[in-house]
């Protein structure tokens, strides 16, 4: 492999081995408002961008995602750290993954993990996970290496130069890029085949829980009160 290969694979593999995570102390210790959460995920990923106009979380994608139940709602328009950490988890997953999958995964852990009362807090669940991920992209190394040596002799018997290294370069993606389906499909049968019928059992004792349970008398006034929606929220919502 020549001098010119073996820098442009070091820096190659500098670059995935060591990201720039968003750790859990420089996520603030007060609840945001919509437009400081932007601008805290525009300075904390901005080395995850392509390109210099990608957007990376806006707030119409926010709010989407507190519409169909991958957030929690704010509290009085204000986001807490736990919102900051699922909003981490759903910018990585969403790169591969149909924000529909994205839901199976993060639903659960707003329900569980997400709140005062849980008992494994997000932040705890957060904190393992970068360092997790800290090692999966230093044992990285040795894997793209073999494939990348693979793919320069991949063509030896074309002749043409130019038309040589092309197919070194698409056999090196081609590659890369078959090991991404196959993770890819792995986790997707992870979630139809767990995370999906694990939901459902929740839901249904969640759901038999409710018809258990015997209704409280309420007043007239009480009753009223819980017929009329909370003008505040939905405000919120509107201006969302």
């Amino acid at each position: 492999m020549d001098r010119e290969w073996r820098n442009y694979l070091r820096e190659l593999l500098d670059s995935v081995q060591n990201p720039d995570y968003i750790r859990p102390h420089d996520i603030p210790n007060i609840d945001l408002y919509m437009d400081q959460v932007t601008t805290f995920m525009d300075e904390h990923l901005e080395t995850t961008k392509r390109f210099e106009d990608d957007k990376l979380l806006t707030k119409t994608m926010i709010n989407n995602y507190t519409k169909n139940h991958l957030l929690p709602n704010p509290d009085k328009k204000k986001y807490t750290r736990g919102h900051m950490y699922l909003l981490v988890f759903i910018y990585y997953l969403k790169n591969f993954l149909s924000i529909s999958d994205v839901k199976r995964i993060v639903e659960p852990m707003q329900e569980m993990f997400y709140g005062p009362d849980a008992e494994i807090k997000l932040g705890d669940v957060y904190e393992r996970i970068v360092d997790i991920e800290k090692e999966v992209a230093q044992g990285l190394g040795k894997d793209v290496m073999k494939k990348f040596m693979r793919s320069r002799n991949a063509f030896d018997e074309v002749k043409g130069e130019e038309e040589r290294e092309f197919l070194n370069i698409f056999s090196f993606i081609a590659m890369l890029s078959f090991d991404v389906y196959l993770k890819k499909a792995m986790i997707e049968k992870i979630i139809d085949e767990l995370l999906v019928p694990a939901q459902e059992e929740r839901k249904a004792r969640k759901d038999g829980s409710k018809k258990n349970a015997k209704p409280e008398r309420k007043g007239k006034e009480e009753s009223k009160k819980d017929e009329e929606p909370d003008k505040a929220d939905k405000a919120d919502k509107e201006e969302a």
